[in-house]
């Protein structure tokens, strides 16, 4: 009687530690999850700050820039892309068309001598340039997110706590388009 007693003590031992370690790798995924969640929205908070400056950008380039409509056209475009986008991934590809129309608004200003001057663009160019800044700070801080949470839910015993619950990879990250990985051509 008294080995039964000790052997039931084992089992119920046993299925408490499984138990803990089951709950703790269960947390740990919801805290990895919660932890995208979070960074995500501090990627959005910037890229609507990014989103907020564009109109002045743009009505301080029309002054000098008449003739370069389409260009003005295409970040305005973009941004309101950008506004319509619901999911992450429609967010990330919107991103991605108004670093595009922005890059090509700034090549642009580069026409236009009295615009380069004037306070307000040089003003509005600083708060771009701070917010880019931003942007690519918490799209890394993303990312790392993003990483740790896979890892996790890819890796023994997470994965298998992860199935249970319906925890997937997480597939979107932000990456370099391929023309940004190539080196440039100087010539003097």
């Amino acid at each position: 009687m008294k080995g039964f007693l000790i052997g039931l003590g084992v089992v119920v031992l046993v299925v408490i530690f499984i138990v803990m370690g089951f709950a703790g790798v269960y947390n740990g995924i919801v805290s990895k999850h919660e932890t995208i969640t979070s960074e995500w929205a501090q990627v959005e908070n910037q890229l609507q700050r990014r989103s907020d400056l564009i109109p002045n950008l743009v009505n301080t380039v029309k002054g000098y820039a008449v003739y370069e409509k389409n260009v003005l056209e295409d970040v305005t475009n973009a941004r309101s892309q950008w506004a319509k986008s619901s999911t992450v991934e429609e967010k990330v590809k919107a991103a991605g068309a108004i670093d595009k129309a922005l890059g090509r608004l700034i090549m642009v200003t580069e026409n236009y001598p009295n615009l380069k001057a004037d306070q307000t663009f040089l003003k509005l160019m600083d708060e771009l340039s701070g917010t880019e800044n931003r942007i690519s700070v918490e799209r890394m801080r993303y990312n790392e997110a993003v990483k740790d949470y896979n890892v996790g839910v890819r890796m023994f015993p997470g994965n298998i706590v992860a199935g249970m619950y319906g925890y997937k990879v997480a597939t979107e990250y932000f990456k370099a388009e391929e023309k940004a990985k190539t080196v440039p051509e100087v010539k003097f």
